[in-house]
């Protein structure tokens, strides 16, 4: 304690030394300051306001003041300018020998319908009759009343009915808004909507387009609530309700099963070359995407594998393909498009050919010429972008892959996380996370619900978007497509006759044009174009901006920003000083305030304090009579004036 107390003193001590110092210095009070601070700057208004007479005295205030309003209005625009950490844009444009981007081809079609007919001919079954019903349904426009169509004891024995139970086609009838009817095509005996007309016309075919809807009905709670998906074709109907009972259907099988019912690498490329040299389907590095199957990527860049150069831009030093897609093992009913899908991409992405992807079709050659585009953002606090996905809260489920991070990564990885939170199991055209299975309905009779609200949920999107950061660095391929028919009708029966030989040495032709295709893939030109971000503004740009604005309206400088900042810390000392003063006096005051009457004399103190001393009490006096002390003076000899000194005293003065 006693420590403490040293040290606080020494700090008011130290304190009370600089407050008198700060006296001696240019006044003390505000006015004295101000005028000593516009006598000596070497800022031109505030001498004027000094030295000029009465009406230029206010002039040049008033110019003064509305400058400084200037400066300083100008000063908080800088700042704010800063703090917002805009960015610059510059584009530069090299010209270099490139490496040859990744490519990744896939066939339209995930399976060979001859190995995978025995796992869909239930789900083949009930699609081709549902189409049935709905064809029946669209028939019985203008028929007569009670157009029944009754499934026969052969159709009824052969359907699979557990594949319909949970997620069911219906046609919603929605002449009345307020009681829409719900017909379950499959029922026995359903009671398709009709037109009260002897003969279909235009406009009832219409009207029947506009009131009548093929939808999927999605019931949860045991089928107490029940939703619908409304479509405007029954093509698409089908084609999304097939899909999901496709995709519960092979989620069941294990990743080895999937690859093998898939296209195979030699099966489906046929030819290759790179920069006039001879490659195989061996050059290909395959991986599997639940959207296409088997895909297969040249120049990846994976480990071990060193990245391929062009050596100069054009068709002949680029990489040519012939590709067999197969069409006749199509399966029908999952995809209506016959071509193989690619993707030009950077090397070590993980391609994503459904989102990113181009169609080349078959029985053409399709030339796909390549532009360089890199762009390299500014990190934090210029933007919001990562280096390499470390910074991002999602886990990236393609991470398996070997492969960086992108901004489609990330987005389906949050997709699927929410899926997998809020519906209990993970979609099957996604990663499956750990400790996860794939939805069915058998585990999840609900799911499919929950995944069209998820995936209709703007703010799930804006979450994910939120969440998720563009990549710092990235690479895009500008393409330019051109196609032409290939082969040409005169040298059609040779090119099949050779491709049929060298794929399965048969003498008969085993290719035709509804499969095959080529594949034309170069640099357009070596020049590539590099869009980088620099700050806009720094600390230097920031001083600078300072400078010039208080240069241009005050007419002053550096130094004069430092007389200024002088004056203002002495105006906070004699502030200080101010309240400590006022501080002062209220203490004193407070005190006074304690005693209001005269201060006690002696006699009334010792009173007060109770002395019993009989000399300095009061005695009741007779009128007239003399007081006599209480206590005699001292009977010293010393203070007794003899008669004889006094008379020489009085006659030396005498004769002086």
């Amino acid at each position: 304690m006693g420590g403490t107390e040293a040290n606080m003193r020494k700090v008011k001590k130290y304190f009370r030394r600089a407050l008198h110092r700060m006296q001696k210095g240019p006044g003390y009070t505000y006015k004295e300051l101000l005028v000593w601070y516009c006598n000596n700057t070497n800022t031109h208004g505030p001498k004027r306001i000094i030295s000029e007479g009465p009406k230029k005295k206010v002039m040049w205030f008033l110019l003064t003041l509305v400058f400084a309003s200037l400066v300083f209005w100008q000063w908080g625009v800088a700042i704010q300018t800063y703090l917002s950490y805009g960015v610059s844009v510059s584009l530069s444009v090299g010209f270099k020998a490139m490496e040859f981007p990744a490519v990744t081809i896939c066939n339209a079609n995930p399976y060979k319908y001859s190995k995978v007919k025995h796992l869909l001919s239930d789900l083949d079954n009930v699609v081709a009759t549902a189409l049935k019903r709905i064809q029946k349904s669209s028939d019985a426009v203008g028929t007569e009343p009670a157009a029944d169509f009754v499934l026969t004891e052969n159709e009824s024995r052969s359907l699979d009915v557990g594949l319909w139970k949970y997620l069911p086609l219906v046609v919603i009838d929605q002449s009345d808004p307020d009681h829409p009817v719900v017909i379950n095509i499959l029922d026995q005996n359903p009671r398709y909507p009709y037109f009260n007309s002897s003969k279909p016309s235009a406009n009832n075919l219409t009207s029947y387009g506009d009131r009548y809807k093929v939808a999927i009905e999605m019931c949860n709670n045991n089928g107490a609530d029940c939703s619908y998906r409304n479509f405007t074709s029954g093509i698409q109907a089908v084609t999304e309700w097939y899909t999901l009972q496709f995709a519960e259907i092979f989620s069941k099988l294990s990743l080895e099963e999937r690859i093998e019912l898939g296209h195979q690498p030699e099966d489906m490329i046929l030819t290759c070359l790179f920069a006039g040299q001879a490659c195989s389907y061996r050059n290909f590095t395959q991986i599997y995407n639940p959207d296409y199957g088997n895909c297969f990527i040249f120049n990846w860049g994976q480990e071990g594998q060193d990245l391929l150069v062009a050596a100069n831009p054009g068709a002949e030093f680029g990489l040519k393909v012939v590709l067999d897609i197969d069409q006749e093992d199509y399966i029908p009913y999952l995809q209506a498009t016959a071509a193989a899908r690619l993707v030009v991409h950077d090397q070590r992405n993980y391609p994503f050919p459904k989102d990113m992807g181009l169609y080349a079709m078959a029985g053409a050659e399709t030339s796909i010429s390549v532009v360089v585009d890199q762009t390299e953002h500014m990190g934090y606090p210029y933007s919001e972008c990562t280096e390499n996905g470390s910074d991002v809260p999602v886990a990236n489920l393609y991470g398996n892959y070997n492969s960086s991070y992108s901004i489609q990564s990330c987005l389906r990885s949050c997709f699927q996380e929410q899926m997998f939170t809020q519906c209990g199991c993970a979609h099957y055209m996604y990663p499956l996370p750990e400790r996860g299975q794939y939805c069915n309905h058998e585990n999840n009779p609900e799911w499919v619900s929950c995944y069209y609200t998820l995936r209709d949920s703007v703010s799930a999107r804006e979450n994910c978007i939120n969440l998720c950061k563009q990549s710092c660095n990235d690479t895009q391929f500008l393409m330019t497509i051109s196609m032409a028919e290939w082969p040409s009708e005169g040298a059609e029966d040779w090119i099949f006759h050779v491709l049929s030989y060298e794929r399965d040495l048969s003498p008969n032709i085993t290719v035709n044009r509804n499969g095959i295709l080529k594949l034309n893939i170069f640099f357009q030109e070596f020049n590539f174009r590099t869009i980088s971000e620099s700050e806009a503004t720094n600390i230097v740009w920031l001083l600078s901006n300072f400078g010039g604005q208080f240069g241009f309206w005050m007419g002053g400088s550096v130094l004069c920003i430092i007389e200024f900042g002088e004056i203002i810390i002495d105006c906070i000392w004699i502030t200080i000083i101010r309240i400590i003063g006022w501080r002062k006096d209220r203490k004193q005051k407070k005190a006074r305030a304690q005693y209001p009457d005269a201060p006690p004399t002696i006699s009334e103190f010792v009173e007060r304090q109770g002395h019993s001393n009989a000399a300095f009490e009061e005695e009741d006096l007779e009128e007239g009579s003399i007081p006599i002390p209480g206590t005699p003076p001292p009977n010293y000899d010393s203070l007794r004036v003899n008669h004889a000194d006094i008379q020489s005293f009085s006659s030396s003065d005498e004769e002086e």
